[in-house]
């Protein structure tokens, strides 16, 4: 029996994006407590990213990350996002993975990307122009493996003889595509069945791309004769920083919004514009709907906008990024647990409708209690209680 239908789910999707000058130490335990955070405060799952250069995300390996922190938590599930296939031998990947899933009893996600950053791909003697490929030839051997499949497979990057995993996944957990606006995330996740991680869902030329990401996706589900896509299993991701009132939130990320959209400029293709001008920024971010840094109101009204452009989906995951100082950051996430996700996944509604039930009564509810009191401190003065 259900007693409600599925409830929007909440995460973060962390690179993480750090300050290059945050001492390390500082930024691994940061991150470590964000995800402690989250997981008291009701949010239902954090992706941990892989990268090795660029000095701002500071992960190597989220499967490291991910084991330790489920040592610390209690319910939030903890995906990879992503690992970057191309990488990585691809039996030894399904290997950890599956030992990851047992150490966490079913609570690790499993996501595939790429890879992002060029530098990562140079270090490796690759150019980033093989990575799809790459990424489509591991997952061609990993899903059959976590099947229980003997895989015989050699291309110019790794040569498998009869492989097989010795143990085989503990749980049917979720597996996802990162997808950005290429429409090769969508491809890969409808060609293998696999859930979609829309991480420029906000950008300006994302959002526009999501309802016909979904139609790729399904359209090339069909054609390899996998399941209907579920809109449950779709996340897409947006970054905020949300404050009690806007100056305060704009007054938050002047510590680290500059630097880090800088960053991302240099990484990813973004306007040409004067990245310093904080003000200036704060004001693009928000009305192009690239971000929110601003209130709780502003957050449920991007989240409603996304419903709106992409059909509903299943998870709304924030950037873990240091816009702000880490005290600002955690008040960010407490105002976005508080104020945002009841409004969505429908936990506060009975108890809205409960208090507008007694409200609606006007004071009758205070004038029989009165009466009630009256009655018996009159039975008091004649003994009969």
């Amino acid at each position: 029996m259900k007693f409600f239908e599925d409830r929007m789910r909440f995460g973060i999707f962390m690179g993480p994006y750090h300050r290059p000058t945050l001492n390390p130490l500082v930024a691994f335990q940061q991150d470590m407590q964000t995800v402690i955070n989250l997981d008291e405060l009701g949010f239902d799952e954090a992706w941990i990213g892989e990268h090795h250069s660029g000095g701002i995300e500071t992960i190597g390996s989220p499967e490291l990350f991910i084991a330790a922190a489920a040592e610390r938590t209690k319910r939030i599930k903890l995906g990879t996002g992503a690992i970057t296939l191309p990488y990585h031998n691809p039996l030894w990947v399904a290997d950890r993975i599956v030992q990851l899933d047992y150490q966490t009893r079913g609570r690790m996600m499993f996501g595939v990307a790429p890879g992002q950053l060029v530098q990562d791909a140079q270090m490796m003697g690759l150019h980033p122009s093989q990575n799809r490929q790459r990424l489509q030839e591991a997952l061609e051997v990993i899903i059959p493996l976590f099947k229980g499949e003997r895989v015989t497979r050699k291309t110019d990057w790794f040569d498998l003889q009869d492989a097989r995993l010795q143990m085989l996944p503990y749980s049917n957990f979720d597996m996802a595509t990162v997808s950005v606006l290429s429409p090769s995330g969508p491809l890969l996740a409808g060609r293998h069945g696999m859930g979609m991680l829309s991480v420029a869902a906000t950008d300006p030329d994302g959002i526009e791309k999501l309802l016909g990401h979904w139609e790729i996706m399904e359209q090339e589900a069909a054609s390899h004769g996998q399941p209907k896509p579920s809109r449950k299993d779709w996340r897409l991701m947006g970054p905020m920083h949300l404050a009690e009132t806007m100056e305060q939130a704009k007054e938050d990320v002047r510590y680290g919004l500059s630097l880090l959209e800088d960053y991302r400029a240099h990484i990813n293709p973004a306007p040409d514009i004067d990245w310093w001008d904080i003000d200036k920024i704060v004001d693009m971010l928000n009305e192009s709907g690239a971000a929110v840094i601003g209130t709780p109101e502003m957050a449920r009204a991007q989240i409603n906008r996304l419903i709106e452009k992409s059909g509903g989906f299943g998870t709304y995951l924030l950037m873990g990024v240091d816009w702000a100082r880490y005290p600002a950051t955690v008040r960010s996430h407490q105002l976005f647990a508080e104020e945002v996700m009841p409004y969505f996944n429908g936990l506060g509604d009975p108890l809205r409708k409960s208090f507008e039930e007694v409200m609606a009564t006007g004071y009758a509810g205070a004038q029989l209690t009165a009466e009630a009191q009256a009655s018996m401190l009159q039975k008091y003065k004649r003994g009969s209680v």
